[in-house]
């Protein structure tokens, strides 16, 4: 007995659908875990109180751009790499000249010059006002405005009058000494992300999003 055995059809055709169908579940596979991965981390900064502008820093790239590939890449990124990952690993932060870091009271206001992070200089020239520096031992020590007053927002202003003719006179009630800025010299971060654990569970979900895909003939 004689068995003979033969492929019918065009075999360059079906090898080609099969190669179209792996390209397309790779793919989609591969930029459904970016997103998931996205929104893990941007749901992380929001829960943990670093507000949605920062979560809007957290993007995702895909490769190769604009068409489907059995090589599909995703990069899933932060615009603000230095801020989060210092958060992500809770760094100690340094004054670079080695001084003091100026952590900001609510005297002080919440933006400085072209709505950046406020610094005494920048309060200083905001304000017109003078800072005074004021030294603890054993506790930060301080710059603190003399003969202010806090408005109804609770910012440090000068305790000063205007008159109807343009003068103006310092009010003797009142008037007291306002921490603007509290002055120390490093600062831990704390641990308040953890984006390698959200990456570690998106790669591990990625066969199954790749065969969630994959056409069934």
């Amino acid at each position: 007995m004689r068995i003979v055995a033969a492929l019918q059809g065009n075999l360059d055709a079906f090898m080609a659908e099969e190669i179209a169908a792996a390209e397309t579940a790779v793919t989609v596979g591969v930029r459904a875990a970016a997103a998931g991965l996205k929104g893990s981390w941007r749901g992380q900064i929001v829960s943990s109180g670093l507000g949605d502008r920062l979560a809007r820093t957290i993007r995702e790239r895909y490769f190769p751009p604009g068409r489907k590939s059995l090589n599909a890449a995703a990069l899933v990124y932060s615009r603000a790499g230095k801020l989060v990952d210092a958060f992500d690993r809770g760094v100690l932060i340094r004054s670079k000249a080695g001084f003091f870091l100026a952590i900001p009271t609510e005297a002080a206001g919440k933006y400085g010059e072209g709505r950046k992070r406020i610094t005494p200089g920048g309060w200083e020239r905001r304000t017109g006002l003078r800072l005074r520096f004021v030294y603890r031992p054993r506790a930060p020590s301080l710059l603190v405005i003399d003969n202010a007053r806090l408005t109804a927002r609770g910012r440090a202003v000068a305790n000063v009058t205007r008159r109807r003719d343009g003068n103006s006179y310092t009010r003797l009630a009142g008037r007291q000494t306002i921490p603007v800025f509290i002055l120390v010299p490093q600062v831990r971060l704390p641990k308040r992300l953890d984006l390698d654990r959200a990456a570690r569970l998106w790669e591990g979900r990625l066969p199954d999003l790749i065969l969630a895909n994959w056409p069934q003939r």
